[in-house]
Parts: structure tokens; sequence; C-alpha cells
């Protein structure tokens, strides 16, 4: 008798687990919800709201040569990818620890002007880009298309 209601206990654990899973995991492949262009959202859309801090070489070469061109001393990785509609989405990985948002705005504006102007990205169509501190969590998130 004890074995059946292993088993019976095991078969209505599995669709619980399954169906948690898929609500844990749920909303990855969604594009962001639109925020106002060019300004902040809020944390809650959709997208992680944490990474972790080790970041791909690629990501780490790029901030490198925005930081020797003058960009923010913080930002220790820039990772360019191709994002909802073919914009690009940018993740920054900070040793900043707070949302300050006139630090935001220069770090925007710098990153910018070094994508556009010394990797020759194209903007045109705008960006999408997600801030991360120290630790990991989600410090900005902007969506600047159009």
């Amino acid at each position: 008798m004890p074995l059946r209601r292993r088993t019976r206990t095991a078969a209505l654990a599995l669709p619980l687990c399954a169906a948690l899973l898929a609500a844990c995991t749920g909303g990855q492949d969604q594009e962001r919800p639109g925020a106002r262009s060019g300004t902040p959202s809020a944390p809650a859309s959709a997208g992680p709201t944490a990474v972790s801090t080790a970041a791909p070489a690629g990501a780490k070469a790029l901030a490198e040569r925005y930081r020797e061109s003058g960009g923010d001393e913080d930002v220790y990785a820039v990772q360019r990818e191709v994002g909802p509609g073919g914009v690009p989405l940018l993740t920054v990985r900070s040793r900043a620890t707070d949302s300050d948002a006139q630090r935001f705005d220069r770090l925007k504006e710098s990153l910018v002007l070094f994508l556009v102007q010394v990797e020759g990205v194209s903007l045109e169509r705008g960006y999408l880009m997600d801030v991360f501190g120290r630790d990991g969590s989600l410090l900005h998130r902007l969506d600047a298309r159009p």
C-alpha cells in the first residue's frame, strides 16, 4: 500500500511542478511592453530584473573601448544584441550601486554617442537599454524606440 500512495503522490506532484516551472519561466520570449519613448520604465516590465555579474569577453572589450574614449569608469561590460524589431538591445553592467537619474542620463548620452560615432552602430530606429548594478540587480530600463 505505501508504494501505491507514493506513486499517486508523485503522479499528482509532477503536473503541479510543471505548472509552477512554466509560471516561473513564462514571458521570457515576449517583447517588452511599450514604455514612453526615451524614458526609463519600471522594472516590472518583461525582461530580466537581475543578471549574473559575470560578462562575456566581447561585452568587456566593448566596455573597455567605451571607457578609453572617456566613458563612465564604472561600466565594465556593454553587451549589444539584436532586440525586438531588429533594434539594438544594450545590456550594461556597472559597478554603480544606485539608480541615480542624472548619472543614468550621463551614461545614456555618452554610451549612445560612443556607439554611433566610434563603433558605427545605427540607432535611427531607437534602442533598448538595461543597466545592471554591482550585485546584478536592475538599475534602469530604457525603451528609446520612436
